[in-house]
């Protein structure tokens, strides 16, 4: 496939994904660990308005801080769209008089920085759609000459941190495909309910946890030992975090990992706080958590003692 025509495709792909994305849809989670929407649509933005300047010959250095930040404003549909008009335009230009760019890791060849640009846009854009229930099928011939790419690259990727470990397909080009960018292709409701149950832990919102979990919703502590102690319904497990959170010197908890496999989830985190006299602590933990129609109905906490 023309290079350039694979690098608009994927851009389609994106675009057409950003323009489903709904007002109250912003906020909810994604299948890239941390970020909202919003994130994952700035992200790109981000990328986008990136491509114009590097093509042109421009160095980081001279383009500095001036596309950090929020750059979606009250408008987040329209300057996705416009970021991408203007970086398809750019690489239409830029292609065939070919050349190198200059990354953050040095210089690379035109094609090659294009080939990312649209593995990403690829990806990304399946991110969102399973984020905001949009299509989720790629163009088969699209994620076969990604996957050809992408294949010779994998390890460096990995090898870089620039994706999550590799995750087991669920069958198909486009299913080894996400798999080897380390996705879930199965990311469904109960994966969005994990996300959001461990963000709202973070920020310590109470609200926001009982909104995530079911009226008879079961919580059992980690603690006293050896068993624990047991609340059921939501009544109780609220006055549980009401407590922690009301009662609790700086309390944070810090998500290590989480994964979702049938009705059951399982989050690592790290539990912090400071005592009446400032000093900091913290436990690491589990939680085995079973889920019920995209809310969590049972969480079971255990901590290394």
């Amino acid at each position: 496939m023309d290079l350039n025509t694979l690098y608009h495709r994927t851009v389609e792909c994106w675009a057409d994904r950003v323009n489903a994305v709904t007002d109250d849809q912003w906020d909810a989670p994604t299948p890239c660990r941390g970020w909202t929407v919003r994130d994952l649509v700035n992200h790109v933005v981000g990328e986008d308005r990136w491509t114009k300047p590097l093509v042109d010959g421009r160095t980081m250095a001279e383009v500095g801080d001036s596309l950090d930040g929020d750059l979606l404003g009250d408008a987040p549909v329209r300057s996705a769209l416009d970021a991408a008009k203007e970086a398809t335009t750019a690489v239409a230009e830029a292609l065939p008089r070919g050349g190198t760019v200059h990354l953050s890791y040095g210089e690379e060849q035109l094609g090659e920085y294009v080939r990312q640009l649209a593995a990403d846009h690829l990806v990304h854009g399946w991110d969102l759609a399973v984020a905001t229930g949009g299509e989720v099928r790629l163009d088969p011939a699209v994620v076969t000459e990604v996957a050809g790419w992408y294949a010779e690259r994998e390890h460096l990727y990995r090898g870089a941190g620039m994706v999550a470990p590799r995750a087991v397909s669920h069958g198909g080009a486009q299913g080894d495909l996400l798999a080897a960018f380390g996705r879930d292709s199965a990311w469904g409701p109960d994966h969005a309910c994990l996300a959001a149950f461990s963000a709202a832990f973070g920020r310590g919102d109470v609200d926001a946890i009982m909104a995530l979990s079911t009226d008879d919703c079961v919580f059992e502590a980690t603690g006293p030992a050896p068993d624990g102690v047991r609340h059921e319904g939501a009544e109780a497990v609220r006055v549980v975090w009401e407590q922690l959170f009301g009662e609790t010197g700086e309390p944070a908890f810090l998500e290590e990992e989480s994964f979702v496999c049938g009705d059951r989830g399982v989050l690592r985190w790290r539990f912090e706080w400071r005592d009446a006299t400032g000093e900091p602590g913290h436990v690491r933990g589990v939680d085995v958590l079973r889920l019920r129609d995209g809310k969590v109905c049972e969480k079971l906490s255990y901590v290394k003692g």
